[in-house]
């Protein structure tokens, strides 16, 4: 038996990363809910005294953090089971590679064209739409970003086929194109559908209240 802790919240698209890779291991793990409005748990500060942020995996006392070192340790801990990243050296690259545009450039142009308004925000919109169709070319001729099955670029990506819809919605813009990007959009419905993702997918209005929440915050920053 393991003993693995993930402190998380089930809104957070990176919690829900953790999540998904433990299932997909087949990964027994006690969930600990925090507050998504708030950092200031005890345990989280312990856990995590840098960020203050979800995720956090902690695994027979040891605790990590950030989504994206959580899921290398996952994958090289439990390496035998259901491997998510590819066997060839030059395509688990690639696949970190495109990780990282995702949490990097494609990630913060979302936050422009959510956020922001005017020139900024037209902008940040087309940096989005130039992502897309980047992304659009990773999948074509393939039903996953890893082949046959869901892998480590799908677990990153994921959070484009569920949420994104609705940072759009609340964001008050629109880039998604099902035309424009038809691979991109099977690949979103071949995520959604599987089981393992479905099961712990919050539901459309606590992901725009969460949403809402951030415009809110946002604009009465502003105002300040």
């Amino acid at each position: 038996m393991e003993d693995v802790k993930l402190l998380g919240t089930k809104e957070s698209i990176f919690t829900q990363r953790i999540m998904w890779a433990l299932k997909l291991k087949g990964i027994c793990y006690e969930f600990i809910e925090q507050d998504f409005s708030s950092r200031s748990s005890p345990l989280l500060v312990k856990l995590n005294p840098v960020y203050n942020k979800v995720p956090v995996i902690v695994h027979d006392g040891k605790s990590l953090a950030e989504s994206l070192v959580i899921l290398e340790y996952i994958e090289e801990t439990w390496p035998l089971i259901n491997p998510l990243f590819p066997v060839d050296p030059f395509e688990r690259a690639s696949g970190r590679f495109w990780a990282r545009f995702v949490d990097g450039k494609f990630y913060e142009a979302a936050k422009r064209a959510f956020f922001s308004s005017g020139e900024t925000k037209a902008e940040g919109v087309e940096s989005v739409v130039e992502g897309l169709h980047l992304l659009e070319g990773q999948i074509i001729g393939k039903k996953f970003f890893g082949g046959e099955k869901i892998g480590y670029l799908d677990i990153i990506i994921g959070w484009i086929a569920y949420w994104f819809q609705y940072i759009e919605e609340i964001g008050e813009f629109k880039a998604m194109d099902s035309t424009k990007y038809p691979c991109l959009h099977a690949w979103i419905n071949n995520f959604i559908q599987l089981p393992i993702i479905q099961q712990s997918l919050p539901t459309p209005d606590v992901v725009k209240a969460v949403f809402r929440g951030f415009k809110d915050a946002a604009a009465l920053a502003g105002a300040n």
